[in-house]
């Protein structure tokens, strides 16, 4: 039996073929592991492989993990049963984005190199502790939010590579014991990580401390780690503060266009002729429905239907500020009069339009410079010290609407919360970010109009496990308040 098959026991899915710019990675189930672990170029061969998974997985789980839960969004210019089951937090055991697969295929492509990397010979250590460092950073992340999608869920630590091995149909552990092992996997990333790594779009100092900032302020807020936590997310948010490698764009729109630019912490790569799409093709108009003249100029068109966009709500408070630079990148919108049509579109990860065709090859960016300073602004406030998170709330507010000082130094606790709450909504929309901003800051019951009233339904801030993948793994069981 072939790792394939095991994994599709195991999770109830299939590994993908990857490949990074000319390197072609054969998975680990097609060689034996004395032919594939030789050298260091089948180990740097192995973590593109795993990045290129990583990616993919997160391609559109991204965004329906992380944002469409808000309430936020709604139908496009058409829509689909299965969005609209996410948007109202109505999501059945058999949604797409309830099996956990790619999730665990991505995390044995680390386990692997976990595994046979230690004992390769490098010309450098450094080379080998930063492929080292990069799979522990990809298996904290796919843990994280594994732990936060899904809570108590299996913890696989072995890769698998023959159906004579131990554990092909674990337990969901406790969601503890989940977190737990993203905090070693992250300190353990951050040890091995070389100085000298400026990466963008793999693991670097930089960005395993903003997935440390981002871990251990849930843990704080969310999961009650004490004041430690805290400290640790202050503690990461530093680092990255001083480190002279990132800093904010002066325009909002060259976070977008200038990929990989210094605002820039972690991002996936999309690159053309080798890996496109993702969830941004969802969000700009059919060419088949806008006048020829006006494709383009200015309206972004797409590939295929606009299957979501922001609801009225949420349009009206990103463009509640005329002087709000941030508005005509999170969306525009133009009246089409030959078609007498109205259209509006998302100008983030539009990607490129050559020769009459959209590319998809727009980055989706993970972290940035402002995540960590609204970090920073969460931590002072968690601290009680209300002028410094004034202070670090007003660097996003004077680049966005180009005035000192905007949020006043008078601001009480509270309001000072709700600030950053909104601050977030306009900086962040359609990155993937906000469903876990609203549980972080208390305000998903107030803020997620179809949670309003239901803090009481057991679990309804997690997911249901896929029926699949506890048809195939007896040993699995269904999320409470989901196994009706």
């Amino acid at each position: 039996m072939k790792i394939k098959t095991i994994l599709v026991i195991l999770l109830a899915g299939t590994l993908l073929a990857s490949c990074h710019g000319d390197l072609n990675i054969i998975q680990k189930s097609e060689v034996s592991a004395n032919s594939m672990w030789q050298d260091e170029g089948d180990a740097t061969s192995a973590m593109y492989g795993m990045f290129n998974k990583f990616r993919a997985t997160f391609s559109t789980g991204y965004i329906y993990w992380g944002e469409y839960r808000t309430g936020l969004w709604a139908d496009g210019l058409a829509g689909q049963t299965a969005r609209d089951q996410v948007y109202q937090n109505q999501i059945p055991t058999n949604h797409g984005y309830a099996n956990w697969a790619d999730l665990y295929t991505t995390i044995n492509n680390a386990n692997l190199i976990l595994k046979y990397t230690p004992d390769i010979a490098f010309n450098s250590e450094d080379a080998k502790n930063k492929i080292l460092a990069n799979a522990y950073y990809v298996r904290a992340f796919c843990y994280y939010w594994i732990g936060r999608i899904w809570g108590d869920a299996p913890i696989l630590l072995d890769g698998f590579e023959s159906d004579q091995q131990e554990g092909l149909f674990p337990t969901r552990q406790p969601a503890e014991d989940v977190f737990k092992q993203v905090g070693e996997d992250i300190d353990n990333a951050l040890t091995l990580m070389p100085t000298s790594v400026a990466d963008r779009n793999l693991a670097s100092l930089g960005a395993i401390n903003m997935l440390k900032a981002d871990y251990s302020l849930w843990m704080y807020k969310v999961r009650n780690a004490g004041e430690v936590a805290l400290d640790n997310a202050n503690t990461a948010v530093q680092a990255v503060l001083n480190n002279s490698n990132y800093s904010l764009e002066e325009d909002f729109g060259n976070i977008f266009y200038n990929e990989l630019g210094n605002e820039i912490i972690f991002a996936w790569s999309y690159i053309q002729d080798e890996y496109t799409g993702g969830y941004p093709g969802d969000y700009l108009v059919p060419s088949q429905y806008v006048s020829v003249e006006a494709i383009e100029n200015p309206v972004k068109v797409g590939s295929h239907q606009q299957w979501c966009f922001y609801t009225e709500d949420y349009k009206a408070l990103l463009s509640k500020n005329k002087e709000d630079q941030r508005t005509i990148v999170s969306f525009e919108t133009y009246f089409d009069e030959p078609k007498n049509a109205t259209f509006q579109w998302i100008n983030k990860f539009a990607g490129t339009w050559t020769n009459g065709t959209r590319i998809f090859d727009s980055d989706i960016i993970v972290y940035r410079y402002a995540d960590a300073i609204l970090f920073d602004a969460e931590i002072k406030l968690a601290k009680n010290d209300l002028p410094g998170a004034i202070a670090s709330l007003n660097k996003i507010a004077e680049r966005a609407y180009s005035k000192k000082n905007f949020y006043p130094s008078s601001m009480a606790a509270n309001d000072l919360n709700e600030a950053i709450v909104t601050e977030r909504m306009k900086e962040f929309a359609a990155e993937g970010k906000l469903w876990w901003d609203f549980i972080r800051l208390g305000v998903v019951f107030k803020k997620a109009p179809y949670l309003i009233g239901r803090e009481n339904e057991l679990n309804i801030l997690l997911w249901p496990v896929a029926q699949t993948s506890i048809n195939k793994n007896p040993n699995i069981i269904q999320t409470p308040g989901y196994d009706e």
